[in-house]
């Protein structure tokens, strides 16, 4: 039976310059809609087999391609065909277009009757493709007539903190996604996973977690979700893999006489020894006091000393920079000179 030609792209609901993934990802959301498994409106599966149709011409770009030069053909016939010299010369059998003298019939029709209802389909495939049809590379799990096809792998970003870095933790993640119901539309349902944090990830680390992702079509297995680890900022501390960089604040005299300072570590505080003469800017490193990595060797902390002047000093300090002063015979800017910004030596 044939009939009217069909535009592919108004029932996939794309664009005609839709790129691959669009037509891809317009189908998955309808094909979830219609599929007969999920949905028993008595249209569900006509409508399903004319998205199936569809996708199957406008994801392949040799068929497209072809689809849209008889599209445009068509479009040619039915305004030739207004004018009355040309309906007249057709009668004839005088016309011939860029596809020879065959008319055009409506749908294409499915290689191997994969649906159970030949006359419904059309002939456009073998119009176009031979005898190859479409379909013919989809074959049927589970006994069903219909198509099936897994789900892709879904990814979300889960935020961490660095204790949870640290020492490693479980938590649960309330995650939305879309299931289609018995009468088709898809709705919203939020799920809780329990999810395991192992210790030592990494910002950008993935962690998979088998079948929670997206739903399969038909029968079809669920994908993998991939969880994206974010570590969350700390105000203490700058991430860089497993190693974390800190800048600590001491005084003028800690810097010039030494001094022992505490320096916070994500699990407690150390001891950090600071020489005599220490300079602004004096680098240290405390090694396995970073993150844990899972070869079980621990990165490490860079502490980087800042002189700070106190804000106000009192009548006793004031007497005691002014003594210093007079008894010092340091002066910076023999030895240092003046330097344009950023080449200050320390």
């Amino acid at each position: 039976m044939s009939m009217a030609f069909q535009d592919y792209y108004e029932v996939l609901g794309v664009a005609k310059d839709a790129t691959s993934d669009d037509i891809k990802r317009a189908y998955r959301k309808l094909a979830r809609k219609y599929h007969p498994d999920v949905n028993k409106d008595k249209g569900a599966e006509a409508k399903f087999k004319q998205i199936s149709e569809a996708s199957e011409v406008l994801k392949d770009p040799e068929k497209r391609k072809q689809y849209d030069l008889r599209k445009q053909y068509d479009l040619y016939e039915r305004n030739w065909q207004q004018g009355k010299e040309q309906a007249s010369s057709a009668r004839r059998g005088q016309r011939s277009g860029p596809f020879g003298r065959q008319g055009f019939s409506g749908t294409y029709r499915f290689k191997g009757d994969e649906f159970g209802q030949s006359d419904e389909y059309s002939d456009i495939l073998r119009d176009l493709f031979g005898d190859a049809g479409i379909g013919g590379g989809r074959g049927s799990r589970g006994g069903s007539a219909f198509y099936h096809e897994d789900g892709r792998a879904t990814e979300a970003e889960i935020t961490v903190s660095l204790a949870e870095v640290f020492h490693g933790a479980t938590r649960n993640l309330d995650l939305q996604s879309y299931v289609a119901g018995p009468d088709g539309q898809m709705r919203p349902v939020t799920r809780t996973l329990q999810v395991k944090i192992p210790k030592g990830v990494t910002d950008g680390s993935v962690i998979r977690l088998a079948g929670q992702g997206e739903q399969g079509i038909g029968h079809g297995s669920p994908g993998d979700l991939l969880l994206r680890i974010k570590i969350a900022p700390d105000p203490r501390f700058k991430v860089t893999k497993h190693d974390l960089h800190t800048i600590i604040a001491v005084t003028p005299w800690e810097a010039m006489l030494g001094a022992k300072v505490p320096v916070q570590t994500v699990d407690g505080t150390v001891e950090l020894t600071i020489p005599k003469g220490s300079q602004n800017g004096k680098r240290f490193r405390l090694r396995g006091k970073g993150l844990p990595r899972r070869s079980g060797v621990a990165g490490d902390i860079m502490v980087e000393l800042t002189v700070r002047l106190p804000d106000h000093i009192t009548a006793d300090e004031e007497r005691i920079f002014a003594e210093m002063a007079k008894i010092s015979r340091f002066n910076p800017r023999e030895n240092h000179g003046q330097k344009a910004a950023g080449h200050i030596e320390e």
